[in-house]
């Protein structure tokens, strides 16, 4: 007798679209690797992290916004739906977008790590492979758990080729197209 194995149907983008579209506001969804996820709200050092960084963007690229909490459409062939702790545009960048923006806009993409058992999986492995597959240049990482800043950059082939870590504190460089230049000393203010 042989073991049978039962699939379980996947679950298509438009599905998961209808479903986040019905979520209760204090419920954040993605879709990543065809699984639906249930992204943690922020606490108040995410918050503050993330305000931080929408200061200096503005103050070094006023042609540039830090979006936070925005939906993008990830993965190959933008089969993944993800709700980025911050998306940098140009300005205006996002007008005409729904809740899920196509990528192409998008210069970088930011994570801040939350506290809870998939951070490891979403942030630092799934998060990094989708936004390279979206073509997203650069790809910055607050990683609260490390104290340290990781930038990521020239996807190619689903990956991105480069990947720099920094403790909190150091000097980071944000590569073209941000060319934005951090000084990380404030994010010890908020490591837990």
């Amino acid at each position: 007798m042989t073991a049978r194995t039962e699939q379980q149907p996947q679950m298509s983008v438009e599905e998961f679209e209808e479903l986040e579209r019905h979520a209760p506001e204090t419920v954040w969804l993605e879709f990543i690797n065809g699984k639906v996820v249930v992204k943690p709200m922020a606490d108040g050092n995410h918050r503050e992290m993330i305000a931080w960084l929408q200061r200096v963007c503005m103050q070094h690229r006023p042609d540039l916004w830090l979006h936070a909490e925005s939906g993008l459409k990830t993965e190959s062939y933008r089969k993944g739906r993800a709700r980025a702790d911050g998306v940098l545009v140009s300005v205006g960048g996002l007008k005409g977008d729904g809740e899920w923006s196509e990528a192409n806009s998008t210069l970088m993409a930011v994570e801040i790590t939350s506290y809870d058992s998939d951070t490891n999986r979403r942030d630092r492995v799934e998060k990094p492979d989708g936004y390279a597959a979206a073509g997203i240049p650069v790809y910055l990482l607050i990683d609260r758990d490390e104290c340290a800043v990781v930038v990521f950059n020239q996807p190619e082939d689903g990956r991105y080729r480069h990947e720099e870590k920094l403790p909190f504190g150091a000097t980071v460089k944000l590569p073209e197209p941000v060319n934005i230049t951090l000084d990380t000393e404030p994010l010890k203010e908020f490591a837990d």
